[in-house]
């Protein structure tokens, strides 16, 4: 008998997985945590029936989270990482010998444990001594904060469950606060290719154009979410995402990537008429 996981993506749209056999399965304080492994995509992980993370194309997400506002501000040594439990996001930080430290909040200490455990090549950075890792809320630790980090980066899940409030006006305010005069904020910003999810991506957009005042949003191809076209934002205090991008600064750290270059990153920017489009409704709004 073939195994399968589904995940919808629409009521009339759903992604499935060939699994070859079910590693984990549990329901923490929070949610419930699956590890399955596939012959296409290796182990993945699932909340609650959502696909977070695959082995096969988990490089994307968290290069492109982390390597763009790295390649913009110029001297990140304190940074702030909400959410991503699972640890790819400060593996990747983790290869700037700048940065001096990293506070990861994690709401759900299971999810670490079960990354460390069933996905290690994911969690490998989360025993670096730059990390310090708090297991809470983080609207509520980022509330307490206020002049404090370089970067932040929301790594969320979708916006609902136990990663609703990480898409309020409240918490991006919150973020700004707790942000350096030169600061930037990443977040992950949702597809905008079903109709559901670009209601979600433009709702998310329209709080943090209130927020900051730079505000732009990038995207790569992520073969395993949602339609496969996801964007992030980019908001900072200072720093244009393009202009004030150095390539050459950049380059001279020789990081190994598999998925970000600075080339790319300039194109990552150049947005489809479809979601300039949806982008504009909210930011004309605003500017009234």
């Amino acid at each position: 008998m073939e195994l399968w996981f589904s995940e919808p993506h629409t009521p009339n749209v759903k992604l499935s997985i060939k699994v070859e056999r079910q590693l984990y399965s549990e329901e923490s304080e929070f949610q419930r945590i699956d590890v399955f492994e596939s012959p296409e995509f290796g182990r993945f992980l699932t909340l609650d029936g959502y696909m977070m993370l695959t082995e096969k194309d988990e490089f994307i997400y968290h290069e492109m989270m982390v390597h763009v506002p790295m390649a913009v501000h110029p001297n990140v040594r304190s940074v702030l990482v909400i959410g991503a439990g699972d640890g790819g996001v400060v593996r990747e930080l983790a290869k700037y010998s700048e940065v001096e430290r990293i506070d990861l909040v994690e709401i759900d200490r299971q999810v670490v444990q079960v990354c460390r455990e069933y996905l290690p090549k994911v969690s490998c950075s989360l025993g670096d001594e730059r990390v310090h890792i708090y297991y809470e809320d983080g609207m509520k630790f980022v509330r307490r904060k206020e002049d404090e980090y370089d970067l932040i980066i929301v790594d969320s899940t979708d916006p609902f469950g136990p990663g609703e409030g990480l898409f309020t006006k409240e918490f991006y305010g919150n973020c700004y606060k707790a942000l350096r005069e030169e600061g930037v904020m990443v977040n992950q910003h949702e597809s905008p290719f079903y109709e559901g999810d670009a209601k979600a991506c433009m709702r998310a957009h329209k709080r943090i154009v209130e927020s900051f005042p730079i505000s732009r949003v990038y995207q790569a191809h992520i073969p395993t979410y949602p339609s496969g076209h996801w964007l992030f934002g980019f908001a900072s205090k200072k720093y244009h995402p393009v202009r004030d991008m150095d390539a050459q600064k950049w380059l001279e750290r020789e990081l190994e990537t598999r998925y970000y270059t600075p080339r790319l990153h300039a194109g990552a920017f150049c947005l489809p008429a479809y979601v300039e489009r949806l982008l504009r409704k909210v930011e004309i709004h605003e500017s009234r």
